[in-house]
């Protein structure tokens, strides 16, 4: 890894305006690997810990009973990362997220992984859920109150000539 950290990313042009979210989270010192970088299995555990932080703020709950969503079983079905610099401190870091695409049973979000202060991009990637019927494990429809939470994450249609 001889290049400088890099602040561009694919997620830095996007088609159509998105909302995104950058969330906080912690590296630890158990999360380094024996070179004192970052091990790479640790940056979906980054994504997870933002995402939930997010969701349950707004009452999401795995536990149905808990829960202010119906959409409460939700799989990762594919998940891509590119690393780009490597954490090498513990502290904070900044997982900024937003969603790519939306369907009717399933979504993908668009993430990076960087510094605190958000100049050094360490990793991006997409990460792809699917939404389960709890009795059947089959891909269920999002009920409406879902797509209105998450409508909030999806990029608005484009405008303008074509769209």
């Amino acid at each position: 890894m001889s290049e400088a950290p890099s602040t561009e990313s694919p997620a830095d042009a996007p088609e159509a305006p998105r909302l995104e979210v950058t969330e906080l989270v912690d590296v630890h010192f158990e999360d380094l690997d024996a070179n004192g970088v970052l091990h790479n299995s640790r940056y979906p555990v980054l994504l997870e810990h933002a995402l939930g932080a997010y969701w349950y703020a707004r009452g999401w709950h795995h536990d149905p009973k808990r829960s202010a969503s119906p959409d409460t079983l939700q799989v990762v079905r594919a998940m891509a990362i590119t690393y780009h610099w490597p954490v090498t401190e513990v502290g904070k870091v900044a997982v900024r997220f937003w969603i790519d695409r939306m369907g009717r049973t399933s979504y993908t979000y668009g993430f990076e992984v960087r510094s605190a202060d958000g100049s050094v991009l360490h990793a991006d990637g997409t990460r792809t859920h699917v939404n389960l019927d709890p009795a059947t494990f089959t891909p269920r429809p999002f009920d409406e109150r879902s797509l209105t939470e998450f409508s909030d994450l999806v990029p608005a249609p484009a405008t303008g000539a074509g769209a």
